[in-house]
């Protein structure tokens, strides 16, 4: 499939689910599943997708015995054997702590490997044990990540690169290999509740993800203005300033199915999986009723209610992804694969569609 035909299939709208891969007992049965099964889980979500026709599936790093995945372009490239059409990025590539010629050549190689289906979402990751663990001080958190994503930029554009920096060895003449089959590897900025982040990532001119995981959307409304005000000031075209929205998620044929199933693993992820966790999430069940509200943005529901949540937020984000994460907290594989055929089968056709007719009528 070469470049033109991949953006001649763009959808208007596109939906995308991502894991991070963490392993938590089972809150029902107190069961453990093995890294290696959930790996092959993770795969195996990827391919459903994929088959299903969601359009991204991205994976997480993390340096955690909590957490399966620490090397996200190992996990991609099994999955572009298994999949064929789907995007694959990462979400995201903790970036302060990689050498960005590294994650460049590695994803190079994936897009080959994947016939052009390669993406990166990199931010600077909530989890901080890539700092020790790699040998960088916490204290150059962001100094490294702004020296780290303009050198990523760069090698994006050229063969042959000649670079100096603070923290990194100079790069003199350095051939940068192998070159991905896309003209350029299409790189996003993962963010949080930043406004500096959301300005820098439209004045880079590359994509914004904004990860919404709970809580109302309106006052993260001014990050879009942000970024496409700097973008615009940067000289880039609006056509190139994307934005997707990011959230915990889950789908079932009923509201209370959905809120049934999801809470004790959502509660259990929630008190298992957290960067700083100082005391115990404690919300009851009629409480977490109230996070699925239609002006909350958790995607938990019937797919009616997600399709609401998503044209909703498009109204004031005017975004073109949506992804979610589905698996945590143990959730079994079971009731995933359901969650990816009904946001696939139900969800996505409408909201595609709705975005389409609205896109139509502004353009006239």
């Amino acid at each position: 499939m070469d470049n033109k035909t991949n953006k001649e299939i763009v959808p208007a709208f596109e939906f995308g689910i991502y894991t991070l891969g963490d392993i938590v007992s089972d809150c029902h049965t107190g069961q453990t599943i093995s890294p290696r099964q959930r790996l092959n889980e993770v795969i195996a979500a990827a391919k459903l997708a994929d088959e299903a026709g969601l359009d991204v599936f991205g994976v997480g790093e993390h340096h955690r015995l909590d957490f399966v995945i620490s090397s996200v372009p190992v996990v991609l490239a099994a999955i572009s054997q298994v999949t064929s059409r789907i995007k694959l990025t990462s979400a995201t590539t903790v970036l302060s702590t990689i050498d960005p010629v590294r994650v460049f050549e590695d994803f190079a190689t994936l897009d080959l490997l994947s016939n052009g289906r390669a993406e990166i979402i990199a931010g600077r990751g909530a989890f901080v044990e890539s700092f020790p663990l790699f040998g960088y001080e916490l204290e150059d958190y962001h100094r490294l990540f702004t020296e780290n994503i303009n050198l990523l930029l760069e090698l994006n554009k050229h063969e042959i690169m000649n670079w100096e920096g603070e923290f990194r060895s100079s790069l003199k003449n350095a051939e940068i290999a192998p070159r991905p089959l896309q003209h350029k590897l299409p790189l996003w900025m993962g963010i949080g509740g930043s406004p500096e982040s959301a300005e820098k990532a439209g004045t880079l001119g590359i994509g914004m993800a904004i990860a919404i995981l709970n809580g109302r959307p309106e006052p993260l409304q001014h990050l879009a203005d942000i970024y496409r005000n700097a973008g615009a000031k940067a000289g880039h075209a609006p056509e190139a300033l994307k934005i997707a929205i990011t959230s915990h998620g889950y789908i079932a044929h009923t509201s209370n199915q959905a809120l049934d199933e999801y809470y004790p693993y959502y509660y259990s992820y929630r008190n298992s999986i957290s960067p700083q966790r100082i005391q115990e999430y404690s919300v009851s069940r009629s409480e977490f009723g109230q996070f699925v509200s239609p002006d909350n943005t958790l995607a938990v529901g019937s797919p009616q209610q997600i399709i609401e949540k998503i044209l909703y937020q498009h109204e004031l984000f005017g975004h073109s992804r949506f992804m979610t994460q589905l698996d945590i907290g143990g959730l079994p594989f079971s009731k995933v694969a359901a969650a990816i055929e009904l946001l696939a089968t139900e969800v996505a056709p409408v909201v595609r569609r709705e975005v389409a007719k609205k896109t139509s009528i502004s353009a006239r």
